[in-house]
């Protein structure tokens, strides 16, 4: 690609070539750079790879163009993993850095503020559970991880709307921070009264990982239903070392597929995506996501979804993010990744100016979990996000069977998304489930299950 700018160790800073290229020529050498990095990590060629982060530092920048924005979190990313290599340095680098709670949820809620995404999921989760719910005069309803009470708002609005009446209804939320079960408690109450709705609220302070299935308190005669959003994923952590090692993508196959993020970033459409998809898709990751699940060991995982089944749901409403991060391969995890926090950072910049503080919130709990990704290994990486196909498999395995979401709840999320006036965003259907798009790249899949009577008998 770039024979005249190949990197070297005989290169000297400060590069003033750089400075001549064009955008979309330094959207290419970025992701050059952040490849040939990656690759020099992965091989444990640090003086090679600081020479690749020395450069990228000339191009990158948290406030410029989408390229530049990630190519910065990407390289602090593969730094981070540079460091973690010398744990004494990298303790003592992070030894006075305070991780504010506050602002963590803060950001999360500028997500659901700005982009759609969130309150799609929300829109199709509760027209799944007051479907499910259709006569039933107790219910209950867990949050697996309850810190947006906007969404059961609208459940408790759905609910007094019933031409039966509103059920009795009781919420139990998990949360790790027990204020905000307070505050989301200080919420639905209000919202119930105000309906006079008869409503309780049970929360649970946990990581989702420690839970203890008996503080939920099931009743003999309620209806359940349960909910999760992005959460699953990270009770995957646990089960790593027990995983079968994946194949390395192979470097050219990352390349080309790396080289078409920045053509998606540089047109004003995504038509190459589905092309992408179709065309370069490397052996590795073809042979590991057609590997039967049940060859996989997943027993944490096994045994918290066995958990939910014993608890007898009518419906589980399940929202994960739909790409595959979870390889073995730092390659292969680069690439995935890569390519959909391009789509995540597009949508961002078609919605909110480069000045904004509010876009910067958010692209750095991105950045964060890019950095989850690209530098953490075991127990630590907790965003393991996996394909619709392999959860519908790991569902379908413990015991759940899979429920199709209603042409309404499509038709609500669509209403939903038309309040936005960008064409960028898109859902579609797939088997019974719903994947929000950003143009025809999958960002997230909802889907639905319920309990099966008999498999664990």
């Amino acid at each position: 690609m770039f024979p005249m700018m190949s990197v070297s160790p005989g290169m000297m800073s400060p590069y003033p070539w750089l400075k001549e290229l064009k955008p979309e020529e330094r959207g290419l050498y970025l992701i050059h750079l952040l490849v040939t990095c990656a690759n020099h990590v992965a091989t444990g060629s640090l003086e090679n790879a600081n020479i690749a982060l020395d450069q990228i530092s000339h191009l990158a920048s948290p406030d410029g163009d989408t390229m530049q924005r990630i190519a910065s979190y990407f390289s602090e990313a593969l730094a981070d993993r540079i460091l973690r290599t010398w744990p004494g340095i990298y303790k003592a680098f992070r030894s006075t850095r305070i991780t504010i709670v506050a602002e963590q949820i803060l950001a999360r809620k500028m997500f659901s503020e700005f982009l759609p995404f969130m309150k799609v999921a929300f829109v199709i989760t509760n027209q799944a559970i007051v479907e499910a719910m259709e006569g039933e005069k107790m219910v209950h309803v867990i949050d697996l991880n309850a810190s947006e009470p906007a969404q059961w708002c609208a459940l408790i609005q759905d609910l007094s709307a019933r031409p039966e009446g509103p059920p009795h209804l009781r919420i139990t939320g998990i949360h790790q921070q027990k204020e905000v079960l307070e505050q989301m408690a200080r919420v639905l109450t209000e919202e119930a009264e105000k309906l006079d709705i008869p409503f309780q609220f049970n929360p649970i302070v946990s990581k989702l990982e420690n839970l203890d299935f008996e503080k939920l308190r099931v009743k003999t005669g309620e209806a359940l239903a349960i909910s999760s959003i992005m959460q699953l994923h990270s009770l995957l952590a646990s089960d790593s070392e027990l995983r079968k090692k994946s194949l390395p993508m192979p470097m050219n196959a990352a390349g080309v597929h790396l080289q078409r993020v920045n053509q998606m970033n540089q047109r004003s459409s995504q038509d190459l995506i589905e092309k992408d998809m179709v065309n370069s898709r490397s052996p590795s990751n073809e042979s590991a996501s057609s590997s039967p699940l049940s060859s996989i060991p997943l027993s944490n995982m096994d045994s918290f979804l066995n958990a939910l089944w014993g608890l007898s749901p009518k419906v589980m409403v399940v929202t994960e993010q739909d790409s595959d991060h979870n390889g073995t391969s730092l390659m292969e995890r680069i690439s995935e990744s890569l390519y959909f926090y391009a789509a995540l950072f597009d949508s961002l910049e078609s919605t909110l100016p480069r000045t904004s503080l509010e876009r910067l919130r958010m692209e750095k709990i991105l950045g964060e979990e890019i950095k989850n990704i690209i530098a953490c290994e075991g127990a630590e990486r907790k965003e393991r996000h996996e394909k619709l196909e392999k959860w519908a498999q790991r569902f379908d395995f413990s015991g759940f069977v899979n429920v199709h979401l209603s042409y309404y709840a499509m038709l609500q999320a669509n209403k939903l998304l038309q309040g936005y006036n960008c064409d960028g965003y898109k859902i579609k259907e797939e088997n019974g489930c719903v994947v929000i798009c950003w143009q025809d790249r999958p960002l997230l899949a909802v889907s639905a299950w319920r309990f099966r009577r008999g498999i664990h008998d």
